[in-house]
Order: structure tokens, then sequence, then C-alpha cells
């Protein structure tokens, strides 16, 4: 019988996927696009001019970048506490930074130079560090797991002619869970839902107690941190946008040198808090390869989207620019080298 339902699930998973844009491959989501962003470079004369839209981030913050470099440019108290831990770095001597910086379990683990949740982990134990440890010998960064209820994405631009930026996008994100009914096992309530079903397969491998019933409106997520490409729902939120939520970020993002352009992933209280700027906690600032989030929302249509991502290239552009000048872009050997670096990296991350 396991070959007929094999067969049946993959089916499944082809028609989710195919009947929802959202899990679309980036080279397909991007091409109508990416044709404009063609156009951009001609006009730059160079493919390349990303790299200049935010100086004081590597590569502009498109790729390869260290995640630990950009932690360093942002005020201590917006952020977890978090630890860089060199690749072969023995198991007892990251137990003792973990002491050093204060940092108990649960906490989250990933890779430094990481993208679309590839290695990121909830380590509940020294066990589960040391097998996450021996998964990946590069790189990794060691973060304090922050428990506010709401995760947002907020996207940020500002030309830097000018002293106040702007609020482009905000994005609530639903973590992946379940709920009990009091009968039916966590596997059973993943198999009813397309979203946890395309996840299914991850979730067997991070052990999670699949047959275990829930207790009827009992909830369970799965996946605790907000990544699309692990199940997280993206609601567009751009309605909160207001003034006081710009001045809030318009405040943190000046106080970060070189950044113009790009996403912060937070957590935090309350929407009021956020607003106020209070109680947030930045798990992730990304540079010119974030994405505007919103756009993700079910409900979004993809040539929506498609103008949507056109006028975030143009803002980049357009920043870039301003910067060459000072800051110019990157040589195509500087790119190539990156890129290799980049896919070598990835390959040894056995997650």
């Amino acid at each position: 019988m396991e070959r007929p339902v094999a067969l049946f699930d993959s089916i499944r998973r082809f028609k989710i996927k195919l009947l929802h844009w959202e899990y679309w491959p980036l080279y397909v989501v991007y091409f109508p696009s990416g044709l404009y962003f063609l156009w951009l470079s001609l006009r730059a004369r160079s493919g390349l001019f990303f790299s200049a839209t935010n100086p004081s981030i590597e590569n502009g913050g498109m790729f390869h970048e260290s995640k630990y470099a950009i932690y360093s440019l942002i005020p201590q108290h917006y952020y977890p506490a978090t630890i860089f831990i060199k690749g072969g770095t023995p198991f007892e001597q990251a137990l003792q930074a973990m002491v050093t910086k204060g940092i108990t379990y649960p906490f989250i683990a990933k890779p430094d130079r990481g993208e679309r949740g590839l290695g990121v982990m909830k380590i509940c134990s020294s066990s589960d560090l040391q097998t996450y440890m021996e998964k990946m010998p590069v790189d990794f960064i060691i973060q304090e797991y922050v428990d506010y209820p709401l995760e947002f994405s907020v996207f940020y631009v500002r030309h830097p002619l000018e002293k106040r930026g702007k609020i482009t996008s905000i994005t609530f994100k639903d973590l992946l869970k379940v709920t009990g009914d009091g009968k039916t096992s966590i596997e059973g309530l993943v198999m009813k839902n397309d979203r946890a079903f395309l996840q299914l397969e991850k979730l067997k491998k991070e052990r999670h107690d699949l047959h275990h019933v829930l207790a009827l409106r009992e909830e369970r997520i799965l996946v605790p941190y907000g990544n699309h490409s692990r199940g997280t729902r993206f609601e567009d939120c751009c309605n909160l946008i207001d003034e006081q939520l710009t001045t809030t970020f318009d405040t943190l993002s000046h106080q970060i040198e070189g950044f113009y352009y790009g996403r912060y992933d937070l957590r935090t209280t309350s929407i009021e808090e956020m607003r106020a700027g209070r109680n947030i906690a930045i798990l992730e600032l990304n540079g010119a390869k974030a994405e505007v989030a919103h756009i993700y929302n079910p409900r979004f249509s993809f040539l929506k989207a498609q103008w949507v991502i056109m006028t975030h290239f143009k803002l980049m552009w357009q920043i870039a620019m301003h910067n060459k000048n000072t800051s110019p872009f990157i040589s195509f050997s500087t790119f190539l080298k990156g890129r290799r670096e980049e896919a070598q990296y990835k390959r040894r991350i056995r997650m």
C-alpha cells in the first residue's frame, strides 16, 4: 500500500503548488519582474547595482551576507542575545559561550549565511545542540528564543538624500500550527491542512510526536519561526502603516549606518507596542534580497505582486545609483566568487 499512498501524496503536493502561486519556484515568480530588473541593469550599466543599496552590508545584502555582521550594526537592545559559533567549534566551548552570554534552552540556531529557513532549528536540549553541531559544519548563530506572541515583517526604504523614510509593507506571520479536536492525531490534523501537509516530510525528520492526540481546541505550533518555506501563512497588514509606526522605524533605521533598503523580521507583544517602539525583538534584518513579504498572502494576485516587486526594484535602483559614487558596484569576478562560496556553504549544511 505504500506506493499508492506516496503517489497520491505526490499528486496532492503538485496540485497544491500548481494552483497557488505563492509556492511556485522563485525563478517563475520573478521572471516577469526580472525583465524590468534587466532594464534597470542596462540603465545602471551593471546588473550588480544592488550591491550599493546598503553600503554597510556585504553585497548590499543580496547574497551570502553574514547575519552576525548585520546584528553588529543594530543597537543591541533591539535584538535577542546572540552568539557567533565558528564551524568546527568543540561542543563544550559552545556550551560555555552560552553560559557566558546567559542563553538558556530553548533557543534558535541558524547558519550565519543562510536564507529561506535553511538550517534554522529550535534547540531544546544539549543533545539537540550536539546533533545540530554534527550536521552544521559551517559558522552558525545561537540566538535567545523570544516568545513574544506576534511576529511581523516590516519593509523599510529611505533614499539617502531624504531625512525621512517610509514603510512599504507589513506582514503578519501566522506560524504553522494545528488545533486539536480530541480524537485526531497531529499527523491526521496535518493531513487535513494543505499548508501543513506540504511540511509533513520535514516534520517527520524533526522528530515531532505526530501520533499524539491534541485535546479539543488545544493548539500546537509545529514550526516556531516565521518562514514561508516552512509553512508560515503570510497576512497582508499594510493597513497598519501610519505616522507613528513610520516614525518608530525611521528612528531605528537612522541608527543603522549605511542601511537604506530592507526588511525587519521581528517579534513583539502587541501592535500598539510595536508602533511605540517598545517590546520589539529584531530576529533578522535583510537587505537587497529581502522580499516584500505581504505579496505572499494567499489572496494576493500574481499580477499585483509583479507590480509591487517592480516598484521595489526601482526604489532599490534609485538608492544604489545615488550611492555608487561612494560605494562602487561590486565586480563580476567578486560576484562569481561570492556565489561559488555561497553554493559550497549550502552544500555543507546537512539538515
